[in-house]
């Protein structure tokens, strides 16, 4: 299959995803597939109490991109 017919199978959604900064979309992915909070902050690189936060901006950045 060539590239750019993958491409054009991505939803709106997963194309924005993949264009945000690794930690934003890392921590939506592992949110939305009920990964513990915990484990998110570890993989993120952030402490429990700022990962709302992380949320808020990467579902802010997440909905410019799909403008």
């Amino acid at each position: 299959m060539h590239p750019d017919r993958v491409a054009d199978d991505f939803s709106e959604h997963e194309r924005a995803l993949r264009k945000l900064p690794l930690p934003y979309s890392l921590a939506l992915r592992l949110r939305d597939a009920g990964v513990a909070r915990e484990v998110i902050c570890e993989y993120v690189g952030v402490e429990d109490d700022s990962l709302d936060g992380v949320y808020r901006i990467a579902e802010e950045k997440l909905i410019a991109l799909q403008k």
